[in-house]
């Protein structure tokens, strides 16, 4: 790896140090800017294919600021400061990461080696569960950090702001019917903690276990073994049922010796969490599947809202008035922590309908579905592995929401496929 490769070290490597300061998912946006320097200099660009389709996505964002002040029946708020911010970020976002796959699509194997990579994403993993292990054990940990401290107050006051910019370790919920921790660090929502572990874990597996030593291999199991304390703890039904479908599709596309000696080592690993104490913990979660009603709730009011305007939807989500059991929930000057989460926040596909229509939605799917179709005959650890990712992105869609950092792990996924072919 040359000093070429720099930015992408510096945001897998560095995102302990990114998330302390207050940028967390943000990072990639800045990293953006040095990355779109360096992609000028060394002209002409190479694109991948589907290059049109996020171009195309793009357009529709810009296009569906039209309809930043429109209030779609059954819904209420009006535009103000936090609907603009929280555009403004998707917008950023949306253009970095097409930046981060041109730049990653750009170097040279001698200036980024394809394992090298895999290996930093593998980095990332280790990071990912250390923090898991800091939420399950020191839940309550959190703190201010310097951007929080610098950002005017109708800035970082935003709900959608402050889970981006203030570290926590884990997000307290009720899901069990009492309070428990559900960890989050490093990232924004527990939900994206799940959504990367997930995907960064595919990584992990083929950096250093694939293409890893006797010692490597030891060490992953021992990561993996950890992994599973902040996994199940997480209470993640989608995580859980994102891994289930990953091992039965690499059992499937894997043949000979390693298709036995894997399903002799998910069968030893079944037995084992099976006279663990995390079994009962998941029993519990499946015994109260209290956010289905919600969640129901929040996707027919998102799909009602997005056919008033289902060519370019709406800009960014909107409130819905009540919830799945009355009218009479919403945020008001004397409740301001009533309401119901905004329209779209259950999944990336619902944020799409609501924010850019239909059009929108069905450009991301195309994106994806096209990297499948494009790469489904490539063997290789790196081939299958990124065709597994992104078969997790559509099944992801409909349960969490791509942004912030999921979304840079994504597109990061799609440009190592594209470097593969």
């Amino acid at each position: 790896m040359t000093a070429a490769a720099w930015p992408i070290a510096a945001l897998l490597v560095g995102y302990p140090i990114w998330w302390a300061l207050g940028f967390g998912g943000l990072s990639v946006i800045v990293l953006a800017g040095p990355m779109a320097v360096l992609l000028w200099r060394r002209r002409p660009i190479r694109v991948p294919r589907g290059f049109g389709l996020w171009a195309l996505l793009l357009a529709g964002y810009l296009i569906s600021a039209l309809m930043l002040a429109e209030t779609p029946p059954g819904t209420y708020g009006e535009l103000g400061a936090g609907r603009i911010v929280g555009y403004g970020m998707r917008l950023a976002l949306y253009c970095s990461v097409l930046i981060m796959v041109l730049y990653l699509g750009n170097l040279t194997e001698r200036e980024l080696p394809q394992l090298r990579l895999v290996r930093l994403l593998g980095v990332l993993f280790v990071t990912t569960v250390a923090g898991g292990l800091l939420g399950v054990f020191f839940p309550a940990f959190s703190f201010t950090s310097p951007l929080e401290l610098v950002l005017p107050e109708w800035i970082s006051g935003n709900s959608f702001v402050r889970n981006l910019i203030h570290p926590t370790a884990a997000q307290t919920q009720k899901v069990l019917g009492f309070a428990s921790p559900r960890p989050e660090a490093p990232y924004e929502w527990a939900n994206a903690w799940g959504s990367n572990a997930s995907v960064l874990l595919v990584w992990f597996v083929v950096g250093w276990w694939v293409h890893g030593r006797t010692r490597h291999r030891v060490f992953v199991a021992v990561v993996l073994a950890l992994a599973a304390i902040p996994v199940v703890y997480s209470l993640n039904r989608g995580l859980w049922i994102g891994l289930g479908l990953a091992v039965l599709y690499v059992i499937v596309r894997v043949g000979g010796r390693t298709r036995i000696a894997l399903c002799g080592a998910v069968l030893a690993a079944a037995l084992a969490f099976t006279l663990s104490p995390l079994a009962t913990l998941v029993t519990q979660r499946l015994d109260r599947p209290h956010s289905n009603d919600i969640r129901a709730f929040t996707v027919t009011s998102t799909l009602t809202a997005a056919g008033h305007s289902p060519v370019i939807g709406y800009g960014n989500t909107r409130n819905a008035m009540g919830n799945h059991r009355s009218i009479t929930t919403g945020k008001t000057g004397w409740c301001d922590t009533c309401g119901h989460p905004p329209l779209g926040s259950d999944g990336q596909l619902w944020l799409l309908i609501i924010t850019q229509g239909f059009t929108g939605a069905a450009l991301y799917v195309a994106f994806f579905l096209g990297a499948i179709r494009r790469h489904w005959r490539d063997r290789s650890p790196v081939g299958l592995a990124g065709v597994l990712v992104m078969g997790l992105v559509l099944l992801y869609m409909f349960v969490y929401d791509g942004l912030v950092t999921p979304l840079s792990l994504y597109l990061i996924s799609f440009a190592l496929l594209w470097r593969n072919s």
